[in-house]
């Protein structure tokens, strides 16, 4: 098994460069002078920064899209790599790694992994590190010899688990570490949703759904898919009860 797992590179986007100053690049191992770090300006899906990094690189190193709002605290990159070396010795190679993440579907869905997220501290049931179907897109790492890319169709939501199946389907592995980090979105945690936020979601899960539909059930860290339809229907019991109904997109 070759060891790759001290060679990171870090990829986000930036829609704020207030959040992005406050947060990501306060890191301590994103400074001048330490990990590489590619920002994307104002990109049109998190798969166009992402895939354009991952073309370019050699094959011995993990890229790491992490968002905008996300904190890591000092000595993160080291522990990200004793946590990527302790899953491989533990669990075999890996394609892909993330901070937090759902192994199972449906009543046998069980959340794993260690965050603080808005404030509030998220640590899953299951013991870390540990094999997933679903990771959350806050932070997810990918090897760049997987062949795996992030797929536009999707835009802002669940291009993560996309990577989990696909690496699933071709053979490949995913797995959630113990690599605390800090994430500040500022997505409400409780309805009311904006409306625009609602309409990306439905329309990022109808494509999804389309593409996934054969492995349903299929449960991520923010919803339950059992049939197409499941994400609108979130996303609309999200909007203010007088709200009207969100656009349908063209099957």
């Amino acid at each position: 098994m070759t060891d790759f797992a001290n060679d990171l590179l870090f990829v986000s986007c930036v829609s704020h460069w207030d959040v992005a100053r406050e947060r990501l690049l306060a890191s301590p191992c994103l400074q001048p002078g330490e990990r590489p770090l590619w920002l994307r300006w104002n990109a049109s899906s998190a798969a166009q920064a992402f895939n354009d990094v991952m073309d370019t690189q050699p094959a011995q190193r993990w890229i790491v899209w992490v968002h905008q709002d996300v904190f890591l605290p000092e000595g993160w990159d080291a522990l990200f790599n004793q946590a990527i070396a302790q899953a491989e010795q533990q669990l075999g190679p890996l394609a892909i790694v993330g901070t937090y993440g759902v192994q199972g579907a449906g009543v046998q869905a069980a959340h794993a992994g260690h965050v603080l997220d808005r404030g509030q501290v998220l640590r899953g049931p299951l013991p870390l590190p540990c094999l997933v179907d679903s990771l959350d897109e806050l932070l997810v790492a990918v090897r760049s010899d997987s062949g795996l890319r992030m797929d536009p169709a999707l835009g802002w939501d669940f291009y993560a688990t996309d990577l989990v199946l696909q690496a699933q389907a071709a053979g490949l592995q995913a797995a959630a570490v113990d690599a605390f980090c800090e994430h500040w979105s500022s997505t409400p945690q409780h309805p009311p949703l904006p409306r625009p936020t609602a309409q990306r979601i439905a329309r990022s899960g109808a494509a999804f759904e389309a593409k996934w539909e054969q492995k349903f059930p299929l449960t991520t860290t923010c919803v339950a898919i059992h049939r197409r339809g499941d994400v609108r229907a979130l996303a609309q019991s999200m909007l203010a009860a007088d709200a009207q109904p969100l656009e349908q997109d063209a099957p």
